[in-house]
């Protein structure tokens, strides 16, 4: 069973999305909060497997509450949810350590799957949060100057490339491997290859990287 906290500072919306994951025969609800600072008391309290994390809340904001739990409690994974893809929000809750975006009107089974998917160690995005999120960390800067080419101990096999390229459609690693043909474990070590390549951290680096270098499509 996947232990979530909801954190929103609408009871509507937080209502809603508690409702959502205790429909789910492999979700319950762990805890709920009304405000960052909440959350974070919360979380530390019963230790949740993923937060859903509202990024406008007052007293402390979705970033700053994403950071205080990613930093405490690595095991928990946090899944940021607004209103819109907003580039005030979107990079700085990634860097915060958020494991994914989404926005509030995706459909109720998009939030439940993200959830599971952030919990198996996946970066969760839609297509045009991936798109939103190249073009806020790029700053358009290719679009000016063009794609830097890659160090030659930088350069990433064809396959590497293919997994780069689903990577940023949103796909996550079992989607990844049907479009590529491939199991789930391979594309897990391909993508271990890339980040040890590129000396990045997580998935979503992968991705900012990749757009830098010309490796994947802006917009």
């Amino acid at each position: 069973m996947i232990r979530v906290l909801v954190a929103d500072d609408q009871q509507l919306m937080r209502t809603a999305l508690e409702h959502f994951v205790s429909t789910a025969e492999d979700l319950e609800v762990a805890g709920s909060a009304a405000d960052g600072e909440e959350a974070v008391r919360v979380a530390r309290r019963v230790r949740p497997d993923v937060v859903l994390m509202d990024m406008q809340m007052p007293r402390l904001d979705g970033v700053g509450a994403t950071a205080a739990i990613t930093a405490e409690l690595p095991d928990t994974r946090v899944l940021a949810i607004t209103t819109f893809s907003s580039e005030q929000y979107l990079v700085p809750a990634l860097q915060a350590g958020a494991s994914g975006y989404l926005v509030k009107d995706a459909p109720p089974a998009e939030v439940t799957e993200a959830i599971r998917r952030v919990h198996a160690g996946d970066v969760v995005f839609s297509p045009q949060v991936a798109r939103d999120l190249i073009d806020a960390a790029t700053g358009g800067e290719e679009r000016r100057t063009g794609p830097a080419p890659l160090p030659e101990h930088e350069q990433l096999t064809e396959r590497e490339r293919d997994v780069v390229r689903e990577l940023a459609h949103g796909c996550s690693n079992a989607e990844i491997g049907a479009a590529l043909f491939v199991t789930e474990a391979t594309v897990k070590t391909h993508m271990g290859r890339i980040m040890e390549k590129w000396q990045v951290r997580d998935r979503v680096q992968v991705l900012i990287k990749a757009a830098r270098h010309g490796l994947v499509e802006i917009g």
